[in-house]
Formats: structure tokens, sequence, C-alpha cells
């Protein structure tokens, strides 16, 4: 009997090691998977078919239901938006090419609080054998094996990970917080800043080192300008209305 637990026991273990290994969640700062599916664009790679524009991933767990169908409309919304920062975006799910086409134009039919009826451009992929969607970390079993969570995947223009996010299927995303995602990402590579909590577009940044030498002052008084301090470790840089006003206008 004690033989056979043993034996049950580890063949759990490597089953669960196995489990978890065809089940990791790309880290941040990793190369993002390249996966190849249909879409409702047709064939697919991502995110190599993105060329050098910034890449949002986004999983749904399933077509058709009230939660992920005001996330797609939020998000077809903001399609403006993140054209303007240079984003490309795809959505996946379980579910296969054919419901996605269904499905995408019964959204297209919606009147979405008023605002109208509006055309979805990013592609929906199908992934329905989860192959996809494992390479992702997207199927958290313990939810559901054949079902996405909801999750985020925000992509610079090296196909790196910058950001990672997952939700609960009961609860539905805040597009508008993946825009300010995308918006302190690309401003902080821009100028070697970082974003205090709660940053939007157009607030002052944090800087992570002394911001000017006793020999820049020297050189250019008005650099001091530029800068305040809260304590001895919180230094903050003036937002550049110019510059803020330029990239919104892209």
């Amino acid at each position: 009997m004690k033989k056979l637990m043993l034996a049950v026991m580890t063949v759990t273990l490597v089953a669960g090691t196995v489990l978890a290994e065809s089940n990791n969640i790309p880290l941040i700062g990793s190369k993002a998977p390249s996966v190849k599916a249909q879409s409702t664009d047709g064939k697919i790679t991502f995110p190599d078919d993105f060329g050098t524009s910034w890449k949002i991933l986004f999983s749904h767990p399933a077509d058709f239901t009230p939660v992920c169908t005001s996330e797609l409309l939020e998000l077809a919304y903001l399609q403006p938006a993140f054209n303007k920062l240079g984003v490309k975006v795809a959505v996946i799910s379980t579910d296969n090419v054919a419901q996605h086409n269904m499905w995408k134009a019964h959204l297209e039919e919606i009147n979405y609080k008023n605002r109208g009826k509006i055309n979805i451009q990013f592609p929906l992929m199908e992934d329905p054998d989860g192959v996809l969607s494992r390479q992702y970390g997207m199927l958290h079993e313990p939810t559901s094996t054949n079902r996405d969570i909801r999750g985020v995947f925000i992509i610079d223009d090296k196909n790196v990970v910058r950001a990672i996010n997952f939700y609960p299927v009961q609860v539905g995303r805040n597009m508008e917080e993946v825009v300010r995602l995308v918006e302190a990402l690309q401003s902080t590579d821009r100028m070697f800043v970082y974003t205090p909590a709660n940053w939007e577009q157009g607030d002052d940044y944090i800087v992570p080192y002394f911001p000017y030498t006793k020999a820049e002052v020297a050189s250019n008084p008005e650099i001091k300008d530029q800068y305040y301090q809260v304590s001895d470790r919180l230094w903050f840089k003036k937002a550049n209305q110019t510059e803020f006003v330029q990239n919104n206008d892209k």
C-alpha cells in the first residue's frame, strides 16, 4: 500500500509539472510567443504580422456572452485612441472562427450606450484546442480547462512583453486603463522617467535619479525649473505640455 501511494503521488507530481510547463505565462521582459491562427481577418501570425507597432492581445471566455460583448464594444469604441498610440489589437478565445464571424456581425449591429453602430477593425483569433491560449498562460485550469480567462498582454514594437493583466470571468476590464497603461509605458520609454500612482497623460513624471548636476545648473540655470522635489528621494519632472499636445496630434 505504501508503494502504491508513493507511485500515485509521483504520477500526480509529474502530471502537475507537465501541465504547468505547458501553460507558462510569458513574463514581463520576455519575447512574446509567436502563434498562428485563423481569424476574422484570415490566417495571421501574432505578433509577427503586426510589424513594429505596439500590440495588445486580449483573451475572453466565450463569444455571445454579455460581459465579453460589453468589453469588445468598448474596445471597438477606443480604436481611434489605440490607432493614435500606434497600437494594433488582437482578440483570442477558444471559440472557432465561424462563431467569431457571427459574433462580430452581431456586435456591429448593437448601438451600445447610444454611440451608434461601430465597425470592429481588429481580428478575432480562434483557438478551439487551447494551444495558443496555453502558450500565453490564458487557460487558468482551476477556473476552466477549455475557456480563457480575461487576459491582457501589452507588447512593444520589439515584440517584448511589457505588461500583463488577468481578470476573473465575472468582472469586465476597464479599457480606458489599458489605454492609460500604454501611454505610461511609451512615455517612460521616450523620456527615461517613471509614472506615479494614478498617473494620467499630461500629469508630471517621477525621475528615478537626481535630475541635474551642479555643472549642468551652472551652464543652464533654467534646468532647475523643469523639476521639483517632494522629499529627499522623490523628484518630479514637470510634464511638457507642448510635447503632450504633439503626441496627441500624431
